[in-house]
């Protein structure tokens, strides 16, 4: 998972070829639908909703971001991958890469069925606590852990996503044992986490960055190798003892594989152009994201690795789907 961590931060800078065009004037033709298999709020969807409207500028056609929840993200990308009006798309995240080694019984393939347009961004996991958790640093919380092993909650964003697998492995790495409680979203899990009724959770910093700036939690470590521009006070997992973890979520852009070539070259220009815009860039910081744009091939490099990796910690761990 460290290893996937890093290949994604080393991942291609922003780059928009000379003489790139965009999209043909007969195609979209009306607006485009965009699947977001996750919660309203959460990570991927915050993110989607930031950059959308700049490429439907591009494109010349709306792009409507649409949540569709469910079977840890399989029911909106099987929609996605059933979809032949060609205007609808995916913005999926790392259950892409994890269900095929999750789930049974799947009515498509994840590795076939989608065209790879771009890994559009990282998210940063955090570590944060309730207000009223003693712990004042990651040393701490994992020393409460070890005095009271199988007793602390952490919530994450649900059974196998980034976060239960950076939870999974932090805690291989620390040597401690805690309850895993999923949620169905990160927003959801930080939620909880401002009510009092878990007592961490392992999330992406845009989940849980509303509750602690609104006084509800704090932050004890953020799951990047460097500190986070947008959280500069925060350390990083890897500065506190364990040095070299690293663990982040991530959003890409998917077209059904029967798309046209030239179509998905012109999503892709669109994608790459919008998170060059210095408004763009910057708000996804401030929300707790880092912008990557990078072109077709790259992500479908990015998503083999990550299928091997995800399927090696799955079947490790013994994760289960429920």
């Amino acid at each position: 998972m460290n290893s996937l961590s890093r290949r994604a931060l080393g991942a291609l800078a922003l780059a928009l070829p000379a003489g790139a065009s965009r999209a043909q004037a007969t195609w979209p033709n009306r607006s485009v639908r965009v699947i977001v298999p996750f919660t309203a709020g959460g990570a991927a969807d915050s993110a989607a909703r930031v950059v959308t409207p700049r490429m439907a500028e591009r494109l010349g056609q709306s792009l409507l971001v649409e949540n569709r929840t469910g079977a840890s993200g399989s029911l909106g990308g099987g929609e996605v991958a059933r979809a032949t009006d060609g205007h609808t798309l995916l913005w999926d995240a790392s259950s892409h890469i994890v269900n095929p080694a999750l789930l049974r019984g799947l009515p498509f393939d994840y590795a076939t069925a989608f065209a790879p347009v771009g890994l559009v961004v990282l998210f940063p996991s955090a570590v944060a606590v309730k207000n009223d958790f003693p712990a004042r640093s990651l040393q701490e919380f994992v020393a409460a852990a070890k005095a009271q092993p199988g007793t602390l909650t952490v919530g994450t964003q649900g059974n196998a996503t980034a976060g239960h697998l950076g939870l999974i492995a932090f805690m291989r790495r620390a040597g401690i044992d805690v309850v895993h409680v999923p949620y169905r979203g990160g927003a959801a899990a930080a939620q909880d986490l401002a009510a009092g009724n878990v007592d961490a959770v392992f999330t992406t910093l845009v989940s849980a960055g509303p509750v602690v700036d609104g006084g509800r939690g704090r932050f004890l470590a953020v799951g990047t190798l460097e500190r986070v521009s947008s959280r500069p006070d925060v350390p990083t997992i890897a500065e506190q003892g364990y040095p070299g973890f690293a663990s982040n979520e991530w959003a890409g852009l998917f077209a059904p594989a029967a798309t046209p070539a030239a179509h998905v070259q012109a999503l892709s220009d669109a994608m790459v152009a919008a998170l060059s815009e210095t408004p763009v860039r910057e708000r996804l910081v401030q929300i707790g994201c880092i912008p990557v744009g990078s072109r077709p091939a790259e992500f479908a490099r990015f998503l083999a690795e990550g299928r091997a990796e995800m399927a090696a910690l799955v079947r490790e761990a013994n994760i289960r789907a429920d």
